[in-house]
């Protein structure tokens, strides 16, 4: 592909992440919101870990395609800045409570546990301890995964011993993930969403795969010291990898299957080298969890929905069991996985899966747009004989 060319099939990708992403950006704390408004299911106007970095991976992805020009106009300078900020201003919102990691190495209890979001516009706390699931371990693992992969590609995001350090101590939080109980993915912990932390597979592959890859990785890059290598104990790479394989395909104890396990079978963390085993829990999750419209995010999960905005069916997982609460970014992750060289899935099947989403949907709702495919809950219940529309909280009762 010549450079022309080359630019041309680059140039939409850029205006879209610059309308969808970048302007969401804040222009002090460079940290994204996970939503821009209030909604009837809560405030997502906060920034949480997790969604910051998977969101910016996007920019990080077409600054390193930018490099392929010779000349592109300081776009590629502009989204690696752009992915730098975020990184940064992610660790000094996490800086800010260096003292809470001192304390949980100590006591491994959850309220002491690194926050799981913060505020957009000032990079500090928004709730207390212990008024939320605080304790992911696979939200600072993904961070500190993709820390490493980003200063590697050359994005310069560390600057001082002190963050060093600070990085090093977070390893020192992570490293014993293999027997430190936390909320997991969806900050709820059990199925029954009674605030009670289990060990999860995701967790633990997540921290396995953040492990190895920052294991004597220099933070400083190329202009590094000793002084700047990260020390990892390999003892506790093994432990998490002997634990993975002794839970897999299980999500945790409560939880028979996740889709959560995609992101550590594949895409971002490949944490599992045995192909049988990868294979056998993308099968489970396909089996067990897909939808028309994407996937379930485990068994029996009522999340927004009418039955569980009901206090009563918080621990009564039976008025639940009929409900497929599919999410089309499952889909996303189905197709890096089909996209592997290892997968048995066909490109035939991702095709099926694309045919499935009806493009029409986002332009008929437009601004009414239902956060985490709400409207897909919505006629997934309907397919399943509910009708819950007249007392469902999302707007614009419209299907299909």
């Amino acid at each position: 592909m010549n450079e022309l060319s080359l630019r041309a099939a680059l140039d939409p990708f850029y205006q879209q992440i610059q309308s969808v992403i970048l302007s969401k950006q804040h222009p002090v704390t460079r940290l994204l919101p996970a939503s821009t408004a209030i909604l009837a299911h809560g405030d997502y106007r906060d920034a949480w870990v997790r969604d910051n970095v998977y969101s910016i991976l996007a920019v990080w992805g077409l600054a390193l395609a930018y490099r392929r020009l010779d000349n592109d106009g300081g776009r590629g300078y502009e989204l690696a800045q752009s992915c730098v900020k975020l990184m940064r201003g992610l660790l000094q919102s996490m800086m800010r409570q260096a003292h809470k990691v001192e304390q949980f190495k100590q006591s491994l209890a959850s309220y002491d546990a690194l926050h799981a979001k913060y505020n957009t516009e000032t990079g500090d706390t928004v709730v207390e301890d212990h008024a939320w699931g605080h304790l992911q371990i696979d939200a600072t693992s993904l961070y500190l995964l993709m820390l490493a992969q980003m200063i590697a590609s050359g994005l310069d995001i560390i600057w001082t011993l002190d963050e060093v350090n600070f990085v090093q101590n977070l390893v020192y939080y992570i490293e014993r993930a293999y027997r430190i109980p936390d909320y997991g993915i969806w900050e709820r912990g059990g199925k029954m969403n009674l605030g009670q932390v289990e060990l999860n597979a995701s967790s633990i592959g997540m921290a396995k795969a953040a492990l190895e890859a920052l294991t004597g990785f220099d933070l400083f890059g190329p202009r590094g010291s000793q002084a700047s290598v990260i020390h990892v104990i390999p003892d506790n790479i093994a432990q998490a990898d002997i634990t993975l394989h002794a839970m897999l395909p299980r999500e945790s104890s409560s939880k028979e299957v996740d889709a959560a396990l995609l992101s550590i079978i594949s895409f971002p963390a490949f944490a599992i080298q045995d192909e049988p085993l990868v294979e056998l829990v993308r099968h489970t999750i396909v089996t067990k969890l897909e939808g028309r419209y994407g996937l379930k995010r485990f068994l029996r999960d009522g999340h927004q929905t009418c039955w569980r905005m009901n206090t009563a069916c918080t621990t009564k997982l039976r008025s639940c069991a009929s409900l497929s609460t599919s999410n089309p970014s499952g889909h996303s992750f189905l197709s890096i996985c089909i996209s592997t060289p290892s997968s048995a899935m066909t490109a035939t099947r991702l095709r099926a899966m694309n045919r499935s989403w009806p493009r029409c949907w986002w332009k008929r709702m437009g601004s009414h747009c239902c956060p985490n495919s709400t409207l897909c809950r919505r006629i997934e219940s309907r397919r399943n004989g509910h009708d819950p529309i007249a007392r469902c909280a999302c707007p614009t009762p419209t299907f299909p």
